[in-house]
C-alpha cells in the first residue's frame, strides 16, 4: 500500500510507503522528478515530493517544504520523541541501492547532492491536518513508471519532429529570401546605367 497525503499546493504529490517493504519498491519506481525526504540518524518513513516540471529542488515552496518535514518527522519511531531532529533530501536519482543493503536500508550516489535541515520541530497543527488527508491505496508502481517512462518518450518524439519540422521551413523560408534578394540583384544589374549607352551629352564636350 502507498500513503497519499494531500498537498497545500495540488501541483505537487506527497507520498510515502506503509512499510520498509513498500519503501523498497518506492526506492525502485521512484520518478526522475521525486524528491526523496528521511530523518537523519534514525529510522523513518521514505518521503516522497513528486515536482511538477516547473519547479527543481532549490525551488519547493516552504509551505509544501514543511509539510514533507513534519511527515518524515513523524513517520519516525524514535525521531517522533525528539524535540528536534535534522532532515535529508536528495533527488530520486542520487539515491544508491545495493545487494548487501537491507531491505528499505539506502545510500547516496554523490553526498554533495543531499540536502539537510536542522532543527525540525513538530507542528501538531499542520501534521493533524496533514492527517486527516492520509489515503491508503494499492498501487502498482511499476506499471505506474513504465507509464511514466512512455509519456517522456512520446513527447521527447513529439518535440524532435517538431524541431525538425522548423527547421525545414526555415530552409525553405531561407532559400526564398535569397532567391528573391538575387532577383533583386539582377533588377538593379539591368536598370544600372554605363558610359555606353545612348546618353545626351551637353555639346561644349563634344
Amino acid at each position: 500500500m502507498v500513503i497519499y497525503v494531500t498537498c497545500s499546493d495540488p501541483r505537487f504529490i506527497i507520498y510515502l510507503g506503509k512499510d520498509k517493504y513498500e519503501n523498497e519498491d518506492l526506492i525502485k519506481w521512484g520518478f526522475p522528478n521525486d524528491i526523496w525526504f528521511h530523518v537523519d540518524k534514525f529510522s523513518s518513513a521514505h518521503v516522497y515530493l513528486r515536482l511538477p516540471p516547473d519547479v527543481t529542488i532549490d525551488t519547493i515552496p516552504k509551505q509544501v517544504m514543511q509539510e514533507c518535514l513534519q511527515l518524515v518527522k513523524d513517520g519516525s519511531k524514535d525521531g517522533r520523541k525528539q524535540e528536534k531532529v535534522s532532515v535529508c533530501y536528495t533527488p530520486w536519482g542520487n539515491l544508491r541501492k545495493t545487494a548487501s543493503m537491507e531491505v528499505g536500508e539506502v545510500g547516496f550516489k554523490n553526498e554533495k547532492d543531499v540536502h539537510h535541515i536542522p532543527n525540525v520541530t513538530k507542528d501538531k497543527d499542520l501534521l493533524k491536518k496533514l492527517m486527516k488527508t492520509w489515503v491508503e491505496k494499492e498501487v502498482d508502481l511499476e506499471q505506474e513508471r513504465k507509464a511514466y517512462d512512455l509519456e517522456e518518450k512520446n513527447k521527447k518524439k513529439k518535440a524532435m519532429e517538431e524541431q525538425k519540422k522548423k527547421e525545414k521551413e526555415d530552409a525553405k523560408r531561407y532559400k526564398e529570401e535569397l532567391k528573391e534578394k538575387r532577383f533583386e540583384y539582377i533588377d538593379e544589374i539591368g536598370t544600372a546605367h554605363t558610359n555606353k549607352e545612348d546618353i545626351d551629352y551637353d555639346e561644349d564636350f563634344m
